[in-house]
């Protein structure tokens, strides 16, 4: 048996046994990353990807509707076809082709002579026929014509003259024009009817005639609400010859719906220069014009003109029917003609040329149709439909949505009665006006004393 070795000595011996494969042990390390060639491969990577989904797009596109026409066939379309008329054998045909070819050198001779006679005939009718049709038309714009030439008497040309000074401080005298017309003679004035606005900064107010003649006038009275203005001259400032050649206008009415599609003549500014005229035909009635205490009809008509245009619209009896403004024209219609109703404005006319202002509450009404009364059991009365701020109906309380039963002592069933109500006032005088406010249940009457006063 061997002997243990010793401790020490085996020490010895496994340390030399370590040292001898020493040579053999070997270090591993870590390759380094290439940076450069890391992008270059990612960008090459995204390259190919993106060509490969460009490749594949453009070959769905191209092989789709192969591949759609192959799975979903479509049926061809039918042939449409209209089949051509076949000229119809006229009589004459008939006759030549069991007739010898003398017979039908005659026959084809006479017809030739008869068809030329027959269309001789009816080309002379139909030129007499235009030339019939040519005069009546003449004769039509002959009678319009002289029609204007009668009304154009009652028309003039208002100027509003003021001083003004330019950049070197030289006075000089700014011109503003618009049409009127001849209302009434009430023997000691000419009362003309005309555009306020362009009165306003008038230094002096002239007015020429039909004949030429030029007087000064003065503004009698005017109205914010509707824009017009009556300016008066004194007869003594008028030459008999003035007198003879001019005319008073006659006012017409515009009740009703028959003026739509009747003939009317609009004289005046219509197309931006002054004394000119147009033909045309009415096209409504229907559009209201709902001003404080007031409301008009709006005439609207097919004749172009100016967006700001001035003058009168006459019916084929040469009356006046309306009172031109293009105020309340839509959006879509500036230049065509429209007029207020002279119906309607005769009450404040007739105001205007006694030198009166029209009263002023400052209310909007608006009637009330049956059905809508009885669905929602509604009162008799005129309902308001908006106030004017600051008007003296606002501040005494009135509010909009109450319904008007009474004016004074007057009874108030319509929007008519309202206004009727309100013209008959002064300004000045104290009014009370009774309306009726929903309550909970019922409604409440109320009333509200106030004073009239002007809409300067």
């Amino acid at each position: 048996m061997e002997e243990p070795k010793a401790p020490k000595e085996q020490e010895q011996q496994e340390n030399i046994q370590a040292s001898d494969f020493e040579f053999l042990q070997e270090k591993i390390k870590e390759r380094p990353i290439d940076k450069k060639k890391l992008i270059q491969r990612t960008i090459i990577t995204a390259s190919l990807a993106l060509l490969f989904g460009l490749i594949a797009c453009l070959t769905f596109l191209v092989l789709e509707p192969v591949l759609n026409n192959w799975i979903y066939p479509e049926e061809e379309p039918e042939i449409v076809t209209f089949p051509q008329e076949e000229d119809e054998m006229l009589p004459e045909d008939m006759l030549t082709e069991n007739t010898g070819d003398r017979m039908q050198s005659d026959v084809d001779e006479r017809y030739e002579i008869e068809d030329f006679v027959v269309e001789e005939t009816a080309a002379e009718e139909e030129t007499e026929s235009i030339s019939s049709k040519i005069e009546e038309y003449e004769l039509l714009h002959s009678e319009l014509y002289a029609l204007y030439q009668e009304i154009s008497t009652s028309m003039v040309t208002v100027t509003s003259v003021k001083s003004e000074v330019d950049w070197f401080n030289n006075t000089y005298e700014s011109e503003g024009q618009n049409a009127g017309v001849i209302i009434a003679n009430n023997s000691r004035e000419l009362l003309i009817m005309t555009k306020n606005s362009f009165l306003d900064t008038a230094e002096r107010i002239m007015i020429t005639f039909c004949n030429g003649v030029s007087v000064e006038g003065i503004r009698k009275g005017y109205d914010e609400n509707t824009d017009l203005a009556v300016v008066a001259v004194d007869l003594k400032l008028i030459k008999n010859t003035v007198l003879d050649a001019v005319s008073v206008a006659s006012l017409g009415s515009s009740m009703g719906n028959s003026l739509v599609c009747s003939p009317v003549i609009a004289i005046g500014n219509i197309q931006g220069y002054k004394e000119n005229m147009c033909f045309g035909m009415v096209t409504s009635t229907s559009n209201i014009v709902s001003l404080p205490d007031s409301q008009y009809k709006m005439i609207t008509t097919d004749i172009y003109g100016s967006q700001s245009p001035s003058g009168i619209l006459v019916n084929m009896k040469g009356q006046v029917v309306g009172v031109i403004d293009n105020a309340y024209n839509h959006t879509d219609t500036k230049n065509m003609v429209s007029a207020i109703g002279i119906s309607e404005l005769k009450g404040l006319i007739t105001k205007l040329s006694n030198g009166n202002l029209p009263a002023y509450v400052g209310i909007y009404v608006q009637d009330i149709s049956t059905q809508v009364r009885s669905e929602q059991n509604l009162p008799q009365g005129a309902y308001i439909s908006n106030i004017d701020m600051d008007s003296p109906a606002m501040l005494k309380g009135i509010q909009k949505g109450d319904i008007i039963s009474q004016v004074d002592e007057k009874e108030i069933s319509t929007a008519s009665d309202y206004m009727n109500a309100i013209r008959s006032c002064e300004v000045g005088d104290e009014i009370t006006i009774t309306v009726l406010r929903a309550s909970k249940d019922s409604y409440e009457q109320m009333k509200f004393v106030m004073t009239a006063q002007d809409n300067q």
